[in-house]
C-alpha cells in the first residue's frame, strides 16, 4: 500500500490536481507498469517504450480497476473525456513521474535506505542482507535495479518497512548518480570493482568512476561499505565519510572459516565485536559477500550476534549458486544468471576445491562473457587456462564466445548444448554451468532437469 493521497501523488509526479478524495480514503496498492498485469487498486504508469507508448493502455488498466493512471498529457485529455471521475495523473514524462513518486515514498517512509553496487556478488549481498539484518527490511526483488525497476521497488515497499535495500546496477556513467538520486542512501556499499562492461565505458578507470557514483550520492552523514583491497576506490573518498571496510585487513572480516557439508562456519570480526556465523554455503566468494552484508549492518549500528542468529534464512536469487541434485548423485552448480571474469573466476575455484575434496569428477559448462570489449578474448583464454590448471576434469564451452576457452566440447547455443551435456555427465559428477545472461543456460539447466530427472536445490 502506498499512504500517500491523491493530492500529495499528484505533487509528487507533476499533475494537477486531480478528483477529489473519495469517501473510501483509499490509496494505490501498487505500482505498475505492465497493463497486463494491472489488478484492482493498482496504479498504473504508462510509460513511453521503443515500439509502443504504455499509455495507449492507460483506458483498459482502468476498466480492469486500476485505482488510477499516470500517462503523457496527450492521453490525459481524452481519459478525462472518456472517463468522467477517473484518477487520471496527466505529467509531462511518465518515467521521472515514477521516480519522483518513488523518492516521495522513500521519504514518507523515513527509514535508513542502503544502495548497493558493484561488478559481481550485489544481488547476492542484497539477498543476505535481506535474511540477516534485524529489522523489518524491504529488498528490492530480482533484478529491479535499473531506473525503472527500482522504483518499483520502492513503491513496493510497506508502510511497516524499517529498512530499504536497494540494488543498484551501472550500464553506463551516471546511471548510479541517476538512481541514487530517487533512494537517496544513508549507506552505500561497493562490493568489487572488475572489468565488467568494458564495450560500454572503454576503460577500468571509467568503470571505477562510474561505481564510485553511489559514494557521491551520500549525504553529508552517509556512511560507505567497500572492500579493504579495492584501492582505486580511494581518490572517491571524501575526508568527512565515514568508511568501513571488509576482508582481510578490513574492519570485517573472517577470524576463521571453515566448510563441510554445504555449510561455512565462520568467526567474524567487527567493530562491533566478534560473533559466530554459520551459512547455508560454502563458496569462497560468498563468505566475501557475507562480509559485506555484516559490514552493511556494522555501518548501521546493527549487532552482529543479532545478525548471527538469522542467517538460516539466507536464500539466494533463483540462477545464483543454485544446487541442484540429479539423480546418480550429479550435483548441478547452477550459476547462469550472470557472469565476467571475477565472478567466473571464483566460480571455477569453488568447482575445483569445496566441490571436489570427495574425489568426484568436475565438469564446468561455461558460456561466453559478454560485453568485454576489445580484450573479450584474452578474459576467456585466461578463464579457460584456469580451469584446466586447477585441474577440472572436463570443460564445455556454449555460444560463439565459449570458442575462446578452448574447450573439450562445445555446442552454439544453450539448447544444443543439453544433448551434448546430458552425455557427458556420470554418476557423481559436479557440474558448474555458468555464462552471461545472453547464452540463456537456464535452458541448459531445465533441459538437464527434463532430460534426466526431476532436480531440487541442494
Amino acid at each position: 500500500m502506498i499512504e500517500l493521497a491523491p493530492d500529495r501523488i499528484a505533487a509528487a509526479v507533476g499533475a494537477a490536481e486531480p478528483a477529489p478524495e473519495t469517501e473510501d480514503g483509499s490509496r494505490p496498492g501498487r505500482a505498475v507498469i505492465d497493463s497486463r498485469e494491472v489488478g484492482p487498486g493498482d496504479l498504473f504508469f504508462g510509460l513511453p517504450g521503443a515500439n509502443q507508448d504504455g499509455g495507449v493502455y492507460a483506458a483498459g488498466a482502468l476498466a480492469d480497476g486500476a485505482w488510477g493512471v499516470v500517462v503523457g498529457r496527450e492521453h490525459g485529455a481524452e481519459l478525462e473525456r472518456s472517463q468522467p471521475g477517473a484518477r487520471i495523473f496527466a505529467v509531462d514524462e511518465p518515467l521521472p513521474a515514477l521516480q519522483h513518486l518513488a523518492r516521495a515514498w522513500r521519504r514518507e517512509l523515513g527509514c535508513p535506505t542502503v544502495g548497493i553496487t558493484g561488478s559481481t556478488g550485489k544481488t547476492s549481498v542484497k539477498d543476505i542482507c535481506r535474511a540477516i539484518l534485524p529489522r523489518r527490511v524491504h529488498a528490492s526483488p530480482e533484478n529491479f535495479n535499473t531506473e525503472i525497476g527500482m522504483p518499483l521497488a520502492i513503491l513496493a515497499a510497506p508502510p511497516e518497512t524499517e529498512l530499504l535495500v536497494m540494488e543498484m546496477a551501472m550500464r553506463g556513467m551516471g546511471q548510479i548518480a541517476e538512481l541514487c538520486e530517487i533512494a537517496e542512501p544513508d549507506v552505500a556499499a561497493i562490493t568489487n570493482v572488475g572489468p565488467v562492461h568494458l564495450e560500454l565505458l572503454g576503460t577500468f578507470e571509467a568503470i571505477v568512476e562510474a561505481k564510485a557514483e553511489i559514494l557521491h550520492g551520500l549525504g553529508e552523514e552517509g556512511r560507505a561499505v567497500i572492500p579493504e583491497d579495492e584501492e582505486a576506490l580511494s581518490p572517491h573518498l571524501r575526508d568527512s565519510l565515514e568508511v568501513f571496510t571488509f576482508g582481510p585487513g578490513g574492519d570485517v572480516f573472517a577470524l576463521s572459516a571453515s566448510r563441510e557439508g554445504g555449510r561455512t562456519r565462520a568467526r567474524i570480526g567487527t567493530p562491533h565485536g566478534e560473533a559466530d556465523f554459520e551459512f547455508p554455503f560454502s563458496e569462497e566468494h560468498n563468505l566475501r559477500n557475507a562480509l559485506c552484508a555484516i559490514s552493511i549492518g556494522v555501518a548501521l549500528d546493527l549487532d552482529p550476534e543479532a545478525m548471527a542468529a538469522r542467517t538460516a534464512r539466507i536464500e539466494f536469487s533463483r540462477l545464483r549458486g543454485e544446487r541442484i541434485e540429479l539423480p546418480g548423485r550429479i550435483l548441478l552448480l547452477n550459476d547462469c544468471y550472470n557472469a565476467n571474469p571475477i565472478s567466473m573466476r571464483a566460480a571455477v575455484e569453488n568447482l575445483a576445491g569445496a566441490e571436489s575434496e570427495d574425489g568426484r569428477r568436475t565438469v564446468a559448462v561455461l558460456g561466453g562473457m559478454a560485453e568485454l570489449g576489445p580484450q573479450s578474448g584474452s578474459f576467456h583464454a585466461e578463464v579457460g587456462a584456469l580451469v584446466r590448471d586447477r585441474g577440472i576434469d572436463r570443460m564445455i564451452g556454449v555460444g560463439d564466445l565459449a570458442r575462446d576457452y578452448s574447450p573439450d566440447a562445445w555446442a552454439p547455443d544453450a539448447d544444443a548444448a543439453v544433448e551434448l551435456v546430458a552425455a557427458e555427465l556420470a554418476e557423481g559428477d559436479v557440474a558448474l554451468i555458468k555464462g552471461s545472461r545472453s547464452v540463456g543456460l537456464e535452458r541448459l539447466t531445465d533441459g538437464l532437469i527434463a532430460r534426466m530427472g526431476e532436480g531440487e536445490p541442494g
